[in-house]
């Protein structure tokens, strides 16, 4: 069972892995840097003032038609709190710790035209917001994320500073030595559906979301087997500490989830259901750690996509024949009735994952933008530092209402945890059980 347990753990992650390098929150901050301002690189402190460059005012800058035309940084100061949150929940080539500290990440590029690229992240020499003050060959780096410029001949050295960042329309540009460069979007995985689309380059890098789940299997990993020997040391005697903690959570989940809703047969799927449920809890509560990144994994649709995909598979592949009679050719009901049943039951098999992956990204992500919203009220009152009385009273009311919501936060790292691991039992009892289970 312990090989099986591990099994589960390592899919889930290279499956969600394989798709946490996600389509990028298109939002546009409007937020740009200077370097005539006296940056300074060595420790990466750029000096910016974080309750600014936060508009969500396009600019045209009239730049917009041509690579190289003439163009200038404009800076912003107005506060824009949506920005701000949809910023710090999404993916990116850094991580970041304590919010001041910005570790590099291996960058991995198929380039069309070069091939495979390997570099470091910390190439672009991060500032505030995860703008990069430094550029690499045609790469920059925005709001954390790794851009290609397309325009070609660029006549610039390997290496090159960049003075800042700009946007017209839905167009963004790198702005070097006065000039602008438009920026390719990011390939993804919806083909345009969600913003952005086709282009020049792929992301194959380890993102912060990647780097995330890592670490969280890792420590899920280490604490099981703690536990494990606990049992091998302590045989029969009662259990203690982390080893009492997580047989708790198992028998709940065995006991309450697991033998209700799938029965006699839930041996076979509890690896699967343990996995899920101590996964997602996992990267749950690693996102309440605000120093150690802030991540938003499972508030991220293409993760909790894929897990979603995962127990479709698993619970339509182990299917019974009553399953499908029930949706194909349901016994006793009128042929002119299954004409409008029968294609209300498939459309509800494929609703299923589709409910399963909204409702877990949906929910964590609504409570990181509800965090950053009240932090963003200090802004907000204070006019992005002009108001010193304004900041002191949106400091009083942030200070309550972000730990309310942490607090109620950590309760739904839980909740979301087990309703996540109850649907998917829900789905796979139905799909395996018998006519004769029914009485």
């Amino acid at each position: 069972m312990k090989l099986n347990l591990l099994y589960s753990f390592l899919l889930i992650f290279l499956l969600s892995g394989s798709y946490a390098q996600s389509h990028e929150h298109n939002h546009d901050h409007g937020h740009d840097h200077d370097h005539s301002h006296g940056h300074s690189h060595d420790g990466h402190d750029h000096g910016h003032n974080h309750s600014a460059d936060h508009s969500g005012d396009h600019h045209v800058n009239n730049f917009a038609k041509e690579c190289g035309s003439p163009a200038q940084v404009v800076h912003r100061d107005k506060y824009d709190p949506s920005a701000t949150a949809l910023h710090h929940i999404s993916d990116s080539n850094i991580y970041n710790l304590l919010d001041a500290v910005r570790v590099p990440l291996p960058a991995i590029i198929y380039n069309k035209e070069r091939g495979l690229e390997f570099f470091s992240s910390g190439k672009f020499h991060a500032g505030h917001h995860d703008n990069g003050h430094f550029g690499y060959k045609d790469y920059v780096l925005y709001e954390g994320v790794i851009h290609r410029m397309k325009c070609d001949n660029l006549g610039l050295e390997e290496t090159f500073v960049v003075d800042g960042f700009d946007i017209d329309g839905d167009n963004k540009f790198a702005i070097i030595n006065g000039k602008g460069y438009l920026l390719e979007q990011k390939t993804i995985w919806d083909g345009g559906l969600l913003g952005g689309g086709p282009s020049s380059f792929m992301d194959f890098s380890p993102t912060k979301n990647v780097i995330s789940m890592i670490l969280v299997c890792g420590i899920i990993f280490f604490f099981f087997r703690k536990a494990a020997k606990a049992y091998e040391k302590r045989d029969g005697e009662a259990p203690s500490g982390i080893q009492n903690l997580l047989e708790t959570l198992f028998q709940f989940i065995r006991d309450d989830v697991a033998i209700p809703f799938i029965g006699e047969k839930h041996q076979k799927f509890l690896p699967l259901l343990m996995s899920l449920f101590f996964f997602i809890l996992g990267l749950n509560l690693w996102g309440q750690v605000p120093f150690f990144g802030g991540t938003n994994v499972t508030g991220t649709i293409s993760v909790t996509m894929v897990v979603a995909i995962l127990v479709f598979f698993i619970s339509n592949l182990n299917g019974k024949k009553d399953y499908w009679k029930h949706i194909f050719n349901m016994p006793g009901v009128p042929w002119y009735v299954k004409i409008i049943l029968t294609p209300v039951e498939i459309m509800g098999m494929f609703l299923k994952p589709i409910t399963l992956m909204l409702r877990l990204a949906a929910n964590i992500s609504a409570g990181h933008i509800a965090i950053l919203s009240f932090i963003g009220l200090i802004f907000i009152f204070g006019n992005s530092g002009k108001n010193v009385a304004g900041g002191i009273t949106g400091t009083a009311l942030a200070i309550p209402l972000t730990m309310f919501m942490m607090a109620i936060e950590l309760i739904v790292a839980f909740v979301q945890a087990y309703v996540f691991t109850l649907l998917t039992a829900s789905y796979i009892g139905d799909a395996v059980a018998e006519h004769d289970d029914h009485h």
